[in-house]
């Protein structure tokens, strides 16, 4: 794919993410307010884990989830070209590629749920979905409430601006409206800095909106998506491409959930020695960052940072 063609799909999917904003919000209440799981047992047989949340709620088995035929996964649907839906209702991007090689190799397929950010610990612990792979960074807070498994991708935050109006510094984002999303490690870290107004939305697509409107100054998130998202939308440009420490980004599961965590880590040591995540990154992220990136300053092979 060209960098003009994967520019206008991610175009397409800032618009198709707009529209189906409300859709998706519907979606993640329905998810939060499902019928609860199993009850929490002691049995360990088939690779059984214990309930992670005391709430009641006990992962699938691995042996469930081979008869049930699917691997229930939550992903981004509107942040290219990590996890989106294209023009033809497919998940698509760099995690969607892991998921299904994950789905493929326990011989189910995979099956998405969308997630906003701030969800993706409460889908795994109210037992929607088996694992969340929506370009989470591992962080001690969430550690708490979830287990990571090896990390398959790295990345600090970054900070979009308009070109007429460019924020090349902290200093400069003093007195400044900064746009975040609800969930990221933007948000907290920001927090930390009374001088600057966060202006906070769920959907990364309301997000993104803002800043187009000029309802904020610029937008933080992962520096992978805000490079993304800049070369795609003229007239914006990543004044910052690094803040704060380098995180992991990883696939999590229910607090507890060791089979399904051991059956992961498997396969990311085994897709290490076929150098999987460098050919993840040439189908779904090259297109997009061109020559300009280091694949090897993202791309994480057999969990080794």
């Amino acid at each position: 794919m060209t960098l003009n063609a994967t520019t206008n799909v991610l175009k397409s999917v800032a618009k198709a993410a707009t529209a189906g904003a409300a859709a998706l919000a519907m979606l993640a209440g329905l998810a939060a307010c499902g019928p609860s799981g199993a009850t929490p047992s002691d049995d360990s047989r088939n690779g059984s884990s214990a309930s992670s949340s005391g709430k009641g709620h006990t992962a699938r088995t691995l042996d469930e989830i081979k008869k049930s035929g699917k691997l229930k996964v939550a992903v981004f649907s509107d942040k290219a070209p990590f996890g989106y839906v294209d023009k033809d209702g497919r998940n698509q991007g760099y995690d969607i590629v892991f998921a299904e090689r994950l789905a493929k190799d326990l011989g189910v397929k995979a099956e998405y749920t969308p997630v906003d950010a701030a969800a993706r610990v409460d889908v795994l612990t109210s037992n929607k979905v088996d694992i969340t792979l929506a370009n989470f960074t591992v962080t001690d807070e969430r550690r708490q409430k979830v287990d990571f498994a090896k990390p398959y991708m790295k990345v600090a935050l970054g900070v979009v601006s308009p070109e007429s109006r460019p924020i090349k510094s902290m200093d400069e984002l003093k007195g400044k409206t900064l746009i975040v999303a609800k969930g990221t490690t933007a948000e907290p870290y920001f927090a930390k800095y009374p001088d600057i107004k966060l202006q906070k939305y769920d959907q990364y697509a309301d997000a993104y909106n803002a800043l187009l409107d000029g309802r904020g100054d610029a937008f933080s998130t992962d520096n992978t998506e805000v490079l993304a998202w800049a070369k795609a939308n003229k007239g914006f440009t990543v004044g910052i491409t690094r803040l704060g420490e380098e995180q992991p980004i990883a696939a999590a599961v229910q607090k507890g959930n060791k089979p399904l965590l051991d059956y992961i880590n498997g396969e990311i040591d085994r897709l290490g020695k076929e150098r999987f995540f460098h050919k993840d990154y040439d189908e779904t992220l090259k297109p997009v960052y061109g020559d300009s990136s280091n694949p090897d300053d993202i791309v994480v092979e057999g969990g080794k940072i």
